[in-house]
């Protein structure tokens, strides 16, 4: 919880995650901080007494010149996966909105709903046509757009099957 007041909705109910280094308002999903940088650096002992630094290498100069800081530090090759992932994600969105002729502010919602939901993890075991599916009808049921979801149920070609309404 903090003291932040989202600028999109107004909500104070905002949840910020050092490890992520992200600042995400529920009440509508909108990123306020993405990438916070920690100041500190850390270092934790292994086996043999071998020291390595906690946590990820920030280059000014971008992930391709980032230093080798010592046998244990690690450069984490995920940031480059979750970037992967959230441009593939709006890339998704932005072909199925168009499709459902939504405007840029829903596009933009369900972008910063699909962020939401990549940094809790939520994607893992789901096809991501399927979440990129759900964060469009948030978006059309926060928005109140005409649309259903039977629309994107035809516009991805999969059939609905009473049991999983009922879910």
């Amino acid at each position: 919880m903090s003291s932040r007041v989202c600028q999109t909705c107004g909500g104070s109910d905002i949840d910020v995650d050092q490890a992520r280094g992200s600042a995400v308002c529920t009440g509508c999903g909108s990123v306020l901080e993405d990438n916070i940088i920690v100041s500190e650096v850390q270092f934790v002992e292994g086996s043999g007494g071998v020291s390595s630094t906690v946590g990820q290498f920030v280059s000014a100069d971008g992930p391709a010149k980032a230093p080798l800081l010592g046998s244990g530090f690690h450069v984490s090759v995920g940031k480059e996966s979750r970037a992967q992932t959230l441009q593939s994600g709006k890339r998704q969105i932005q072909q199925l909105g168009s499709q459902l002729q939504l405007n840029q502010h829903c596009l933009d919602t369900a972008f910063n709903f699909f962020k939401l939901v990549v940094s809790k993890h939520l994607t893992r075991g789901r096809k991501m046509e399927h979440v990129i599916a759900a964060c469009l009808y948030l978006v059309c049921r926060t928005e109140g757009t005409p649309h259903m979801l039977l629309d994107l149920s035809d516009l991805l070609q999969v059939r609905l099957v009473p049991d999983q309404l009922s879910h």
